[in-house]
């Protein structure tokens, strides 16, 4: 494992980190999350939480398989939990595509995120040109290919960590999503996660910063929605539907 990463499997440990949490910066987003799960949502299971602390960028794998509701409740010396900090609307947290993220927390642990940006919405509203270019929503994969300022050796390096993870989870690759929960976790796992929330602070500062005070406010609306949707009776973690952007 990386020397900027740490796996929190302890209440202990965990504690620990909420007080570093606690002492970050407030006026700019110090908060990067990820999930990674079993068929991620309602129906399934949360196995990892991946939290990078800005600005220096150390990643923090939280083992939600084994602390399970523990990692919620448990508090730091200030007596705040996870679930605190994940439900303050006043401590921003960012992440890409929120919903199933939403959806799962919700189900499983009863927590109502609030102060979420989602920098998949971000991307969207970006993009210049008619409406139509913003049809259909882009993920992880493509934004860091086309848009993260990083080198050409760089992106190549997160796409080959990425395919090594995705050979043992993904079924069409011969995986099994069960991996995600095989304790102690293979380095190709904990590799990918990292990845996952690596470059989203830098993704995050290229789209805000391109966007306009009325597309901000527009971004910041529908990530409300995509929560709110993600808690409804209704909601469809694996609809096609997904696809669309918001503003057609």
């Amino acid at each position: 494992m990386a020397s900027n990463t740490t796996l929190i499997s302890t209440p202990a440990s965990l504690s620990t980190l909420l007080d570093t949490i606690t002492s970050l910066p407030t006026s700019s987003p110090s908060l990067f999350f990820d999930l990674e799960g079993i068929s991620l949502s309602r129906t399934g299971s949360i196995s990892i939480f991946q939290l990078l602390l800005h600005p220096s960028n150390h990643i923090y794998l939280i083992d939600i398989y084994l602390l399970a509701s523990t990692a919620f409740q448990t508090p730091g010396s200030h007596g705040q939990t996870l679930k605190d900090i994940l439900e303050s609307p006043t401590i921003s947290k960012v992440c890409f595509d929120v919903r199933n993220d939403s959806d799962a927390l919700y189900a499983h642990f009863g927590i109502a995120l609030q102060g979420i940006q989602d920098i998949q919405l971000m991307e969207n509203a970006s993009r210049s040109g008619p409406r139509a270019s913003r049809r259909f929503l882009n993920g992880l994969f493509k934004c860091i290919l086309n848009d993260a300022p990083i080198s050409a050796q760089q992106k190549q390096s997160w796409r080959a960590v990425k395919d090594r993870g995705a050979e043992l989870f993904a079924p069409d690759k011969g995986g099994d999503y069960r991996v995600f929960n095989a304790r102690p976790l293979k380095e190709e796992i904990l590799a990918y996660c990292v990845q996952d929330v690596r470059f989203l602070p830098l993704l995050r500062e290229t789209y805000w910063g391109r966007l306009s005070v009325g597309w901000k406010g527009k971004v910041e609306d529908e990530t409300k929605a995509r929560v709110r949707d993600s808690q409804s009776v209704g909601y469809q973690p694996h609809g096609q539907q997904k696809a669309l952007g918001p503003w057609l």
